[in-house]
């Protein structure tokens, strides 16, 4: 996959990117892994969380979708869902906010009745080229995004997951190697693994499994809306496949962890798709 210089204003959209991602799960047919399981799915307009969301629908569950302000997307997300016969429930708002991070469990549990299975998968991030650059302001922002967030939405869901819930993280592989470009995004992801190993410690007790996923480079409205236009025409490239994943060469792998049919004996994993690369760390 090649894609040429491109750039958006944050978050951005999945329409304006060229090429578009795969994100849709066309091909993929559910076996009812998940039936009338109800999920929770932070960042899911778009991306890695889109393709979990329709994965999730197809394998029978229904998905509550939290993001910031991507309505279209957010809609065309809802729409794939919807097809599959299942619910989808939008909720708008800032997740750097703790009052949305409660209100998404909330009006989640409120519409389908219930929660067992969450999906962290919110992130922001903005490219450095000098460590100078990293002010005290983007640095609190990107830690109230990618780990606060996962904490205080876990926090107000656990008194609702019963025996047998399972929670999913999004990690990265920055988070296993380091990128200069990108330090503080690469520390939360650090936190967000080492996040996963403790709660999957302390949650085992209660028979809550937790586990995260940690792509390589991936193709989403996050690359041209946060990544300078020369990154994003080769991002990828440095994957021994040579090319950066589709979304929905991902979300398999939150099917495969969410599943208590397939995955039930793996707690406190972080499963890193990078594409051929040797995992880091």
């Amino acid at each position: 996959m090649n894609q040429p210089r491109q750039s958006q204003r944050p978050p951005g959209e999945t329409g304006r990117m060229r090429p578009r991602p795969r994100d849709e799960m066309r091909d993929y047919v559910g076996r009812d892994l998940l039936l009338d399981r109800k999920a929770l799915i932070t960042g899911g307009d778009s991306g890695i969380g889109r393709a979990v969301a329709v994965a999730f629908a197809k394998e029978g569950a229904d998905v509550a979708i939290a993001y910031l302000t991507e309505h279209a997307d957010a809609e065309h997300t809802a729409e794939l869902v919807r097809k599959q016969g299942r619910k989808c429930l939008l909720l708008p708002g800032d997740l750097a906010d703790k009052g949305q991070c409660e209100r998404i469990v909330t009006d989640t549990v409120r519409e389908f009745g219930g929660l067992d299975l969450l999906v962290n998968n919110v992130a922001t991030q903005r490219e450095l080229d000098s460590v100078e650059e990293l002010s005290d302001d983007q640095w609190l922002h990107t830690f109230e995004v990618n780990i606060h967030s996962y904490f205080r939405v876990t926090a107000a869901a656990l008194p609702h997951l019963p025996e047998g819930s399972t929670i999913i993280n999004s990690g990265s592989v920055n988070g296993l190697r380091g990128n200069r470009k990108l330090i503080d995004y690469t520390a939360t992801k650090g936190a967000v693994h080492s996040w996963t190993f403790a709660m999957a410690q302390a949650l085992l007790p209660r028979g809550i499994r937790v586990n995260c996923v940690a792509p390589g480079p991936v193709w989403t409205p996050l690359i041209p809306a946060t990544l300078s236009e020369e990154h994003v025409a080769e991002f990828g490239q440095q994957a021994p496949m040579g090319r950066a994943a589709h979304p929905d060469e991902l979300a398999p792998s939150y099917v495969f962890l969410a599943a208590n049919q397939l995955s039930s004996y793996y707690t406190g994993e972080v499963l890193a798709a990078l594409g051929g690369e040797t995992t880091p760390g």
